[in-house]
């Protein structure tokens, strides 16, 4: 099979080291959750946690970018993505390290003793409105199940001292975001804006967040150059996962 025709399978996403199936997921591998995977700072971690994994995307690209102590928790509320990520997870090379469970975030959090140096999370992120084609798609879209607020106040019940929450959001939400997050006790210690082009306008933001106190650094990043092609900023984020780079 082609490099070409493994990525147009219509059940998943193939990847340098693993394979993603999404076909039972309402939000399909993008590349949101690709920026987030390879962008997210691992120096140092021991736990990490993933909430609202989907088909177990951001569980497994950490887990290849990480050394094999480390242990990665992945929590999802929909049943049929949770199980599919459990499969995800079972065929990759790290099926040891990542464990899936399908739970609420809000009951699950305050059950848990361990803290995570690492919490990541490529969020719902519309204001409820227009109905989708299916609950789960509405649920994976919506703030309606998962506002930010409460996304906010879990990842603080979990996160270490020293740990980072990082988030992918549109970049006129992150702003909001940032704002609720300082209202709670958080600290904004790194973000990159998104443009597809040097010409456009930032539309997505990658942010992280601590409780530490300390110096915030700022950067921008585009995903293609004039050409269209991949920029070197992107490529060098991400060729370690995607097979034609």
């Amino acid at each position: 099979m082609s490099q070409l025709k493994a990525q147009l399978r219509r059940d998943g996403f193939t990847f340098k080291q693993f394979f993603i199936a999404h076909d039972r997921c309402a939000m399909k591998v993008g590349t949101d959750g690709i920026l987030l995977g390879s962008w997210a700072p691992v120096a140092g971690v021991k736990r990490i946690l993933d909430i609202g994994t989907g088909s177990g995307l951001l569980a497994l690209m950490l887990a290849q970018r990480t050394e094999q102590h480390v242990t990665i928790d992945a929590v999802e509320l929909d049943a049929q993505a949770a199980e599919q990520a459990s499969e995800n997870a079972a065929e990759s090379l790290w099926a040891e390290r990542v464990k899936v469970e399908c739970a609420d975030v809000l009951t699950w959090a305050p059950e848990q003793t361990a803290r995570y140096d690492l919490i990541v999370s490529n969020p719902p992120y519309f204001e409820p409105g227009v109905e989708c084609g299916t609950p789960e798609r509405e649920q994976a879209r919506y703030t309606g199940s998962l506002d930010h607020r409460a996304l906010l106040t879990s990842a603080a019940e979990l996160i270490s001292e020293e740990g980072f929450f990082c988030v992918v959001l549109p970049e006129n939400t992150g702003n909001t975001f940032i704002d609720i997050a300082r209202e709670i006790g958080w600290n904004l210690r790194l973000r990159t804006d998104i443009s597809d082009t040097e010409g456009r306008l930032p539309h997505r933001v990658l942010l992280a967040l601590s409780p530490k106190e300390g110096e915030c650094f700022n950067d921008r990043m585009v995903i293609r150059g004039p050409d269209q092609r991949y920029s070197e900023d992107y490529t060098a984020l991400t060729q370690a996962f995607y097979l034609f780079m």
